[in-house]
């Protein structure tokens, strides 16, 4: 675990109960000469998932969405915890067996494969792969005859910020000529998977979806397929900020599970968590290496100067490691703050915080009221686990962020280090 650890970097072991806000205000050695943005990820805050997953969903293991964060901290300690890990591509399979997975434990959760993909997961043993058109079963068939198949299927994602069901799936009223195919091609189906969309405002969605998979065991299992395994995809919340909450959404799929897929049914429930394990967790350190003070007419506040507006340009933006604000409906604004203990008595300015790139849409807030900052402080910006650091670039030629993973000395000794 420790290498894993060192190729993020660096990683530390901490005393108990500590918070990352804390670390960050306190280890100058972290930020001392230096402009290069970083993450601290608390994998203490992994493990606390977990823990929360296994007592609110313990019918459904989680296969870990690697996409959402690839960091190999992230996935060794997820592979410690016996989660599986949901892969896209190659790469993400290659990643996950390079530190540690079993072939059983990935499932190849993409409906439109390149044919060298498909063929690099039959020679690494990686069997569980969707499907949702009969173009891709022709490619299954000729490149990996044991794949056991599960046909992902359209649902409704309307109440969803990210809504992907018109990319992916396959409506119902085709899964019946599908199923039939696969009984031609003599290719192994096994079970059903939907994808509700992230950000969903509506619990009731899962609840919909799982009688829309029973629906199509029960055609699959009247063809003569012997049907065990039911994933229910991802879009669970990282954070207490999101529209629904997790205990809100486990309610109703526990109730629905209960209902369509009781516990002595046979099947396998799982799930394609990925933002609910990671958004908490890491938090982003960024340098102010820029400030312009503008004047405008605004709305006047109390303790404010009405007429000044400050500019500040950081060392991150939407090009690199917040490019959630271009690319993540689930996750369309950040909140930094100062690294540096606020008296309560201080000025508030209308600020502006910009990214580091010479493109004007690189713009992190817009109307922020906050203390005046200076050249060289850092900011913070907590929840930034999720599509961040695995959809970063290093456009205009900035650094990415490094990763710094934590892990509290508790931690280490009762699940780590001995694992």
């Amino acid at each position: 675990f420790s290498s894993s650890l060192s190729s993020d970097h660096k990683h530390s072991r901490l005393t108990d109960h500590f918070r990352t806000s804390d670390l960050l205000l306190n280890s100058a050695s972290f930020i001392q000469d230096s402009e290069v943005p970083f993450f601290v990820a608390n994998l203490d805050d992994l493990f606390q998932k977990h823990i929360r997953w296994l007592r609110n969903l313990p019918r459904v293991k989680p296969f870990y969405a690697v996409k959402c964060n690839s960091t190999p901290a992230v996935i060794r300690v997820l592979r410690i915890l016996g989660t599986g890990f949901d892969c896209a591509s190659k790469g993400e399979i290659e990643l996950a067996l390079s530190l540690g997975a079993t072939p059983d434990q990935i499932i190849y959760a993409h409906t439109t494969k390149p044919q060298s993909h498909i063929k690099y997961a039959c020679t690494r043993g990686v069997d569980m792969m969707t499907f949702d058109s009969e173009e891709e079963l022709l490619k299954v068939s000729a490149c990996h005859t044991k794949a056991k198949l599960v046909l992902r299927i359209s649902v409704d994602d309307s109440k969803s910020a990210v809504r992907l069901n018109q990319k992916f799936g396959a409506k119902l009223s085709k899964v019946e000529k599908l199923l039939e195919r696969c009984k031609e091609l003599d290719l192994e189906v096994m079970g059903v998977s939907f994808h509700v969309g992230s950000g969903c405002t509506d619990s009731s969605a899962y609840r919909q979806a799982i009688e829309d998979a029973r629906h199509v065991f029960d055609t699959a299992i009247l063809l003569g397929f012997q049907m065990r395994l039911l994933d229910i995809g991802g879009g669970f919340p990282g954070n207490e900020d999101f529209h629904i909450q997790f205990d809100e959404v486990k309610k109703v799929i526990s109730e629905a599970l209960d209902e369509f897929f009781p516990a002595d049914s046979g099947v396998q429930v799982i799930a394609e968590p990925g933002r609910y394990y990671v958004e908490s967790a890491f938090t982003l350190a960024v340098n102010v290496f820029a400030k312009k003070v503008v004047m405008d007419d605004v709305t006047e506040i109390r303790g404010a100067d009405s007429d000044t507006v400050m500019m500040y340009y950081i060392s991150d933006g939407v090009y690199g490691s917040i490019n959630c604000l271009l690319n993540d409906p689930a996750h369309t604004n950040v909140a930094p703050y100062l690294h540096r203990v606020v008296d309560s008595s201080e000025r508030r300015y209308q600020s502006i915080i910009w990214g580091p790139t010479c493109d004007s849409l690189d713009r992190v807030t817009d109307t922020y009221w906050m203390p005046e900052v200076h050249v060289g402080d850092w900011l913070l910006i907590d929840n930034m686990g999720a599509y961040s650091v695995s959809v970063s670039s290093d456009f205009n030629g900035f650094d990415k962020a490094h990763v710094y993973p934590v892990l509290s000395a508790h931690t280490w000794n009762m699940n780590v280090s001995h694992s």
